[in-house]
């Protein structure tokens, strides 16, 4: 078995540096590509650049108010996902902890969300927009974001609930505490992976979101990045190299945010697993 042992260990490391090295190559890449003008761009798309100058970004930020997008974009996010999780934990406590009749019914209809094509009923929901007057509006967003984060958050928080001994709950219970403060101060801070999870997974979205910004946002003041970067796009060309430029950008509070709770987020999605 030692022996054994001895010829596979380089075999498995030589496949994870395959696959590391296959999911970084993008993002080195666009990270070259952003140094570069759009003419370097054609001619060698993936060669290394001729002189590592600013001036992509130079133009891209005279180009477009990408400031203000940018943002907006993390206003729009972090709201969001500041949003979900106080739903989300609220009513994942209450359906994992609290014995009803009509818990899994509860339950089931938030997972009904996660079964239906948001973007069929933008109609609908554009109408409820303006007649709520959130039309050019970032709590569109926000509202739009929250609404559609919250089911798969409650399916996560919801499932690492259970798996949480309920004997810690007690015992505060027992020195006096409410359920806001049980929750609060012991079952939140031991829920750490799975909120880390839901955080990750919900910023990447409400930051990546292209449909909704379209749709509720015609100000130009007031779009996301992923909206505002289209005006780089011309009708018979594009200036990539800005493009690029605001791409890497607009990584970095995500490639951030992943460094950050990236150990949450492994645990988080392998919570229950032995269970």
């Amino acid at each position: 078995m030692k022996q054994d042992a001895i010829w596979v260990r380089p075999f498995y490391y030589l496949v994870v540096f395959t696959v590391a090295t296959i999911s970084l190559y993008p993002i080195l890449l666009m990270i070259l590509s952003s140094f570069k003008k759009s003419v370097d761009i054609y001619k060698d798309p993936l060669g290394l650049p001729s002189s590592f100058s600013l001036d992509t970004y130079r133009t891209l930020l005279s180009k477009i108010p990408f400031t203000t997008y940018f943002m907006n974009s993390l206003f729009v996010s972090i709201v969001s996902v500041v949003m979900i999780v106080v739903v989300c934990s609220l009513a994942s406590f209450y359906i994992a902890r609290f014995k009803f009749s009509w818990n899994h019914a509860l339950f089931f209809i938030f997972l009904l969300g996660m079964m239906i094509p948001i973007k069929l009923g933008i109609v609908p929901l554009f109408i409820l927009m303006r007649d709520l007057g959130l039309i050019n509006s970032l709590w569109s967003l926000i509202l739009m974001n929250t609404a559609t984060g919250i089911p798969l958050s409650i399916l996560i928080l919801t499932g690492f609930f259970k798996t949480m001994p309920s004997e810690l709950e007690e015992a505060a219970r027992m020195d006096g505490a409410g359920n806001l403060r049980v929750l609060w101060y012991v079952v939140l801070p031991l829920m750490r992976p799975a909120l880390g999870t839901v955080v990750i997974i919900n910023f990447i979205a409400a930051w990546n979101d292209f449909f909704f910004p379209l749709i509720f946002i015609t100000e130009k003041m007031k779009r996301t990045i992923p909206v505002g970067m289209m005006s780089l796009f011309g009708e018979h060309s594009a200036d990539w190299g800005s493009l690029f430029a605001g791409l890497t950008l607009a990584s970095l509070p995500m490639i951030l945010l992943f460094f950050i709770a990236s150990k949450q987020f492994m645990e988080g999605l392998t919570a229950g697993a032995i269970k």
